[in-house]
């Protein structure tokens, strides 16, 4: 399990990627996993290049916000069966450490991307794609979606790719442990009730809806949002007041921005403020 030199280069806009597509439009990248007569499966390559592309993601200005979804009405299936469970099954231990921390890498690139990621999830959301779900910012689903991290189906533990450090902050330690030591399905209403997913919407709105809320977060100040998201992760770690004292750094850093002059001009001249990222 070599991993090759990163494939991905800039600006995004221009790249093409091998193992999904990718498009860049008004400041928002959209990420298609594209083989849908599988409903979506990841492979060892797949994990690579996606996790690449979000590391990628903190060198291109441009970008401001990112959404995920699926071809052909399913998000993920989860690990590919024949390219991914079944040489698993036939590596040593050496080799297995390195694909989990290769796969977990992928959960570590998404926190540490510093654009917002949107999920925009419909049919089948399973395993890794379950995975890449939770690993998202926000998430919409569409109506009949179904989420479920089926690592007990397959004699594994639910503690992959950091689920048992995320799912619990989301939707609570009892509904997590129900579904991680069950690996049953949770129904989009079900999502959405336990907060996994911000709101439920028809299968043709998803992932418009899911590209309107990305752009409303690329237009907002890109620096300040960034600054959000890193203390929305640190502040995991902190208490109370650690997290109070570090919001006071992070706000005055912000405050020393263009975008918050820009957003004072245009209060006083009774305008929208238009926000350049620095």
């Amino acid at each position: 399990m070599s991993r090759p030199a990163n494939p991905v280069t800039l600006p995004l806009a221009e790249y093409a990627p091998k193992h999904f597509l990718l498009a860049v439009t008004d400041g928002v990248a959209t990420v298609t996993l594209n083989r849908p007569e599988r409903k979506n499966p990841l492979t060892f390559e797949s994990y690579r290049e996606l996790t690449d592309l979000f590391r990628a993601c903190a060198f291109d200005d441009t970008v401001k916000a990112v959404v995920v979804s699926g071809a052909g009405g399913n998000f993920s299936s989860g690990g590919d069966v024949f390219e991914i469970i079944g040489p698993l099954v036939k590596m040593d231990t050496k080799g297995l450490t390195a694909f989990t921390r290769m796969t977990g890498d992928l959960v570590k690139a998404m926190r540490a991307c510093p654009q917002p990621i949107v999920a925009a999830v419909e049919g089948i959301c399973a395993g890794a794609g379950a995975i890449i779900a939770m690993a998202s910012d926000m998430r919409l689903a569409a109506t009949g979606a179904k989420v479920a991290f089926l690592f007990n189906k397959v004699g594994l533990a639910g503690c992959d790719m950091g689920a048992c450090a995320i799912l619990p902050r989301i939707i609570g330690q009892s509904r997590a442990s129900e579904l991680l030591y069950t690996g049953r399905f949770m129904t989009a209403e079900e999502g959405e009730r336990w907060g996994f997913f911000s709101r439920v919407v028809a299968s043709d709105q998803v992932l418009p809806q899911a590209l309107a809320l990305a752009r409303e977060v690329a237009q907002g100040p890109s620096f300040a949002n960034t600054m959000t998201k890193r203390m929305l992760a640190m502040e995991w770690a902190m208490s109370v007041e650690e997290a109070i004292e570090a919001e006071a750094v992070a706000q005055a850093l912000c405050m020393t921005t263009v975008d918050f002059e820009r957003a004072f001009e245009a209060f006083s001249n009774k305008a929208r403020p238009v926000f350049q990222g620095n």
